[in-house]
C-alpha cells in the first residue's frame, strides 16, 4: 500500500474516455525539460547542416528538416508549459493542444525530405516529394475538425504517414543510412507504447519524449553523416 501510495505522488489516475488525462505536477515538469533541453540542440543542428550544404537545394533542404526539427521541440515545449502554468487559459491550451499535434505531421515530412530530396530513390521519390506534404495538411485539417474526438484514428494517421513514405525511401541503390532509419522508426515505435499509458506508468508521457528524442538523434545522425558529411568529405578528397 505505501509503494502504491508513493507512486500516486508522480501519477494521476487514467483518465475516462474522452477525456483528458491530467498529470501531476511532477509530471508536468518532466514533460516540459525532456524536450525543452533539446530546443537549442536542435537550431544548432540544423546550422550545422546549412553550414554543411554544398548548393542552394541542399541548403533549402537542411532549412525545411531543421525547421521541423525545432518546431516538434519548441512547441511541445510550449504547449505543456502552457498546461502546466497556465492551466486556467483553457483557449490558449486547446490552440497549443492542436498545434502540437499538427506539427507532428510536418515534423515526419520533414524528416523524409532530405532522403527525397538529395538521394537518388526510384520514380516514386518525385511525387512522394509532394505527398509527404499533403499527408501532413491532410492531418492538420483532420486535427482541426476531430481533435481528441477518435484518438485511435489520429494515432493511425500518425503511423501511417510514418512508414508510408519507407516505402519509397527503401528503394535508393545506395543504402547508406537505411539502417539508422530502421532503428530510429523502432525507436519511435516503442516510444507509443508509452504515449498511451498515462495514468499506468508514472511520467508515460515524458518517457515518450525521451524515445522520440532519441529517434530524433539516430535520425539526424543518418542525415549528417551520410547526406552531408560524406557529400563534403568527397568534395575535399576531390580536391
Amino acid at each position: 500500500m505505501k509503494r502504491v501510495h508513493s507512486l500516486q505522488r508522480f501519477m494521476n489516475s487514467r483518465a475516462a474516455a474522452n477525456c483528458r488525462y491530467q498529470p501531476t505536477c511532477y509530471e508536468h515538469a518532466a514533460n516540459c525539460y525532456t524536450h525543452a533541453l533539446l530546443i537549442v540542440p536542435a537550431f544548432v543542428g540544423m546550422a550545422l547542416l546549412h553550414r554543411l550544404s554544398d548548393n542552394g537545394w541542399e541548403k533549402i533542404t537542411a532549412w525545411v528538416y531543421g525547421m521541423g526539427l525545432c518546431a516538434l521541440f519548441l512547441v511541445s515545449t510550449v504547449f505543456h508549459i502552457v498546461s502546466w502554468k497556465k492551466s486556467h487559459m483553457r483557449a490558449v491550451e486547446h490552440c497549443f493542444h492542436m498545434c502540437d499535434r499538427v506539427v507532428i505531421y510536418f515534423f515526419i515530412a520533414a524528416s523524409y525530405t532530405p532522403w527525397l530530396n538529395l538521394r537518388e530513390l526510384g520514380p516514386l521519390a518525385s511525387h512522394m516529394r509532394w505527398f509527404v506534404w499533403l499527408m501532413a495538411a491532410g492531418g492538420t485539417i483532420y486535427v482541426f475538425n476531430y481533435h481528441e474526438k477518435y484518438k485511435f484514428v489520429e494515432l493511425a494517421f500518425y503511423l501511417t504517414m510514418g512508414f508510408f513514405p519507407a516505402l519509397v525511401v527503401t528503394s535508393m541503390n545506395n543504402t547508406d543510412g537505411l539502417q539508422e532509419l530502421a532503428w530510429g522508426g523502432l525507436i519511435y515505435c516503442l516510444g507509443v507504447l508509452f504515449f498511451k499509458c498515462d495514468g499506468v506508468i508514472p511520467f508515460a508521457h515524458a518517457i515518450w519524449h525521451v524515445f522520440v528524442a532519441l529517434a530524433a538523434a539516430v535520425h539526424y545522425y543518418a542525415i549528417w553523416k551520410y547526406l552531408y558529411r560524406s557529400s563534403t568529405a568527397n568534395d575535399v578528397r576531390d580536391l
